[in-house]
């Protein structure tokens, strides 16, 4: 699949999943035509199969055929000091969605409290729950903290980091590692079969929260874990560069 994918330049999975964009832009930049622009190119990726139609009225049942729809696709805007546009893109595909999961601590089946013992007692559970569901082995992004809507914005932005970076607080780049070993010693395996390899990284984000609540979100990623980015030059448009991480 992938080198036929790479060499057509074709889907790599049938499941081209929810396109999420983070765009970075400076003042003055109109996020309303930023908006309209990526319509545009999703219903074009989309008219060109690159991207199956994916966008379904949760009423109605039907599908729009074009990816685009209420909040469909998800765009979320920053705006920064730079002189420059910077868009990231990330599909995630409805497998991985489905096991994605969120906790709130305490929690008393685990025994897991407030702390980063419960987080990683959690987001072991996760994935011991997946069953390698969501297409295994994949990439955990985890955040805690938030309330429930944000705490999965913050997980699912570190599926965006590089897959062998390293956290820079030294207290959670030690939970990574040690939940990334943990969950490869349960014998999972690619798609639930068996093996040693479940979980190809976990990257975790934090986030305020309220004193009454403790929320660890869990956003689960495929191992294909597509993701693209891009900066656009304001001088005149132009797409200066593009990588896939």
């Amino acid at each position: 699949n992938v080198a036929m994918a790479r060499e057509k330049s074709t889907p790599i999975c049938q499941d081209t999943g929810t396109p999420i964009f983070e765009v970075h832009h400076p003042f003055g930049v109109s996020t309303r035509m930023l908006t309209q622009q990526i319509h545009e190119a999703v219903a074009q990726a989309t008219a060109k199969a690159y991207l199956r139609p994916n966008a379904v009225d949760s009423l109605t049942g039907k599908n729009s055929g074009n990816n685009l729809g209420i909040d469909f696709p998800t765009i979320h805007f920053h705006e920064w000091d730079e002189d420059r546009i910077f868009i990231t893109l990330q599909l995630k595909g409805g497998g991985s969605e489905n096991v994605s999961t969120q906790y709130k601590l305490p929690d008393a089946r685990l025994g897991a409290g407030r702390d980063l013992e419960g987080v990683r007692r959690v987001v072991l559970d996760a994935v011991l729950q997946a069953q390698g569901k969501g297409c295994a082995p994949g990439v955990l992004g985890v955040a805690i903290g938030g309330d429930r809507g944000t705490g999965y914005i913050v997980a699912k932005k570190q599926l965006l980091r590089k897959i062998d970076d390293m956290n820079l607080n030294p207290d959670l780049a030690a939970l990574e590692a040690r939940i990334l070993e943990e969950a490869n010693e349960l014998g999972i395996g690619p798609m639930g079969f068996g093996g040693k390899t479940t979980v190809l990284g976990v990257k975790i984000g934090v986030a305020h929260r309220l004193p009454a609540s403790f929320f660890v979100s869990i956003a689960y990623m495929c191992w294909a874990n597509r993701r693209a980015e891009m900066n656009v030059s304001l001088q005149d448009g132009q797409v200066t560069e593009v990588s896939y991480a």
